[in-house]
């Protein structure tokens, strides 16, 4: 991230030659310490002025000048606020203050996340993405309709492992900025979430943890059809989508869901693969094996839908030869799914030839074919890359 603005505009305030005549002393007092640099004793100033005057729109501006000076953002605002809804007279002014401090801040905060991400140390580098953090929320009090504000302080929130503030932020950046990737990034946020909290009650056996679970799925639910109505196309979204009503046990809705997509849109490979996917997890080996082809008449080199296919043949074929044995037959019918199988296989690896798992899995399914010596190479293969 190397994003920086460079309009810290010469912001020095342009006070200009300050106008003493028919001015309360409290008002001269103040611009004489401004010009001094005597923030503390401007401020008091300043304060008995708008007491006294409370209608006094230059005194609300020169304060929340101070306070910016001072660093006190929220003190600032409210002051800039104060002056306007007495008039726009310092209108112009307001502005340019607010962008100053906003770019000073917001530059800060890109300076220490490049160091952070540079930082060797771990804890160092926590330490510095909590600078990060702390100038990119005072840049948003500053400018709260920035987008880039908001993308970089949810960025340096996940850097340190603080997924739930990361959220409040990319909230505001949907709102702000309503793009496919802002779906993606709440959908993947709230689904790891509901899987950290599912492995949590594998382990503690407390239902409050799998409630909390379900709720981070159906969060993610939530953002992802929002998303997928307003990007239909986006693999990503669906991907996620589909996961997540998997692991929240929706797999009926999601069917429904994505079925109604293939059927408005049946040359959209996405929302076939992905309809492919929920009815391989219900174990409907025909149907995911017919969606999967028709992604791949869509895309003949769709890498997913190449190796969900083979694995729809391999378990349909897996599937086959446990019944068999538990009706005690014996039965080489699941050998024709295995053939299936493999040439995807092969060509998948064609794309990926450096996973280990998946020349394992070729190399069972040879052996179930009885072909010993690409068998033997197939597992050769996956050992040599795990090595």
């Amino acid at each position: 991230m190397k994003r920086q603005f460079s309009y810290l505009l010469i912001f020095a305030m342009a006070l200009g030659f300050l106008a003493f005549q028919c001015q309360s002393t409290e008002m001269t007092s103040a611009k004489l310490y401004i010009q001094q640099k005597n923030l503390a004793k401007a401020k008091a100033s300043l304060l008995k002025e708008v007491k006294k005057n409370p209608k006094s729109d230059e005194g609300y501006y020169l304060l929340g000048y101070v306070y910016g000076e001072e660093g006190n953002y929220p003190k600032m605002v409210e002051s800039y606020k104060k002056s306007l809804a007495i008039s726009k007279k310092f209108e112009q002014k307001i502005d340019g203050s607010r962008k100053y401090y906003w770019a000073k801040n917001f530059n800060n905060g890109v300076i220490f996340f490049n160091k952070a991400t540079k930082s060797g140390d771990k804890q160092e580098s926590k330490k510095i993405f909590e600078k990060a953090i702390s100038s990119f929320q005072n840049a948003s009090i500053c400018q709260p309709d920035s987008p880039s504000t908001y993308q970089d302080l949810a960025f340096a929130y996940l850097n340190i492992g603080e997924t739930d503030k990361a959220i409040e932020p990319l909230l505001k950046l949907k709102e702000l900025k309503n793009s496919a990737d802002v779906y993606v990034r709440l959908g993947q946020l709230y689904f790891n979430k509901g899987v950290d909290e599912m492995n949590k009650f594998y382990k503690s056996k407390d239902k409050a943890d799998s409630l909390s679970a379900m709720q981070s799925y159906n969060k993610a639910i939530t953002y992802l059809e929002e998303g997928r109505k307003k990007y239909p196309s986006n693999s990503d979204i669906l991907l996620l989508l589909s996961n997540a009503y998997i692991k929240a046990n929706k797999i009926s809705v999601a069917m429904s869901a994505f079925k109604a997509g293939v059927e408005q849109d049946p040359n959209n490979k996405f929302y076939r693969y992905n309809y492919g996917v929920l009815l391989l997890g219900a174990d409907k080996y025909a149907e995911a094996a017919e969606q999967f082809k028709k992604a791949l008449e869509i895309d003949p080199n769709y890498q997913n839908a190449i190796y969900n296919l083979a694995v729809t043949y391999v378990k349909w074929g897996a599937s086959m030869n446990e019944e068999a044995l538990a009706k005690g037959e014996e039965s080489d019918a699941y050998k024709e799914k295995y053939k299936a199988a493999y040439p995807y296989l092969e060509k998948y690896l064609k794309f990926k030839p450096n996973e280990a798992s998946v020349w394992e899995l070729l190399g069972k399914v040879y052996a179930n074919l009885g072909m010993k010596d690409k068998s033997m190479n197939a597992f050769n293969k996956a050992d040599s890359l795990r090595k």
